[in-house]
């Protein structure tokens, strides 16, 4: 959660998503970083197209502070990737972890991947919500600009281009985005993606929970949570006032 300290501009939401509708990524972007300043921060997983959000915000601003949550399960090509585009785009990377570690986790509560959805979202709380919490409290963040797009979720086709979670602002240039878009931003840049995708893999988080794409899987979010679920909680709503907001917008 923010702190009430920190100064969130008061923005007219549907105003400002009306106006900005039709408004390139990129035009989005310029306005996030006039708008809320030193406030904006942009988060990545270092995914498989990964290169995409990190190249388009840093080339507009280029010290924004990038929000990486390593949860200590990546693949190892996951660390490589992330090694490779943090030198090529001279990323102002913030890593993040949980203050308790994989083996002290699994010690205490068992491989909770391995469990029911419950025990998931248990997992997903201490190695990925908590530590992107604080990680936006310590870096005093307003604005949060991350890679979502509407063609990947459910929860991910009601979000409006600005949005608020948390007390914050919640920005998706990307959001009406497919993934021919995605494909031609990355050849026109010349942009790696993430060594996975060779082996099959339209998404790649944890080592334990990811897994390459097959004809019976309906969309690419199948490949994920081992199919208990398409979220991992770091874009959900965080209290019940957000949850029944979000609920009244999508009936």
């Amino acid at each position: 959660m923010i702190s009430a300290t920190f100064k969130v501009p008061d923005l007219d939401l549907s105003q400002v998503n009306q106006q900005l509708e039709n408004a390139e990524a990129s035009s989005l972007v310029e306005w996030s970083v006039e708008t809320f300043g030193d406030g904006l921060v942009m988060s990545t997983s270092f995914g498989i197209q990964a290169a995409v959000m990190l190249h388009l915000v840093t080339r507009i601003a280029p010290q924004t502070p990038v929000i990486w949550v390593d949860t200590g399960y990546l693949p190892t090509e996951t660390y490589k990737f992330a090694e490779t585009l943090t030198k090529r785009l001279e990323l102002n990377l913030k890593v993040y972890q949980s203050p308790m570690s994989p083996a002290r986790m699994e010690a205490l509560y068992g491989k909770l991947w391995e469990d029911d959805v419950e025990a998931f979202n248990r997992y997903d709380q201490i190695r990925k919500v908590e530590p992107m919490q604080r990680a936006l409290e310590e870096l005093q963040a307003t604005a949060w600009l991350a890679g979502l797009r509407r063609d990947q979720t459910e929860h991910r086709q009601n979000l409006r281009r600005i949005d608020r979670q948390d007390n914050l602002y919640k920005i998706y240039p990307i959001l009406d985005w497919n993934a021919r878009d995605i494909y031609k931003y990355l050849i026109a840049y010349d942009l790696p993606y993430h060594p996975f995708f060779d082996l099959g893999y339209v998404s790649v988080g944890d080592w334990h929970s990811s897994r390459p794409q097959t004809a019976e899987d309906s969309d690419g979010r199948d490949t994920r949570f081992r199919g208990l679920k398409q979220e991992c909680g770091l874009h959900l709503p965080q209290t019940s006032g957000e949850e029944e907001s979000l609920n009244s917008s999508s009936l």
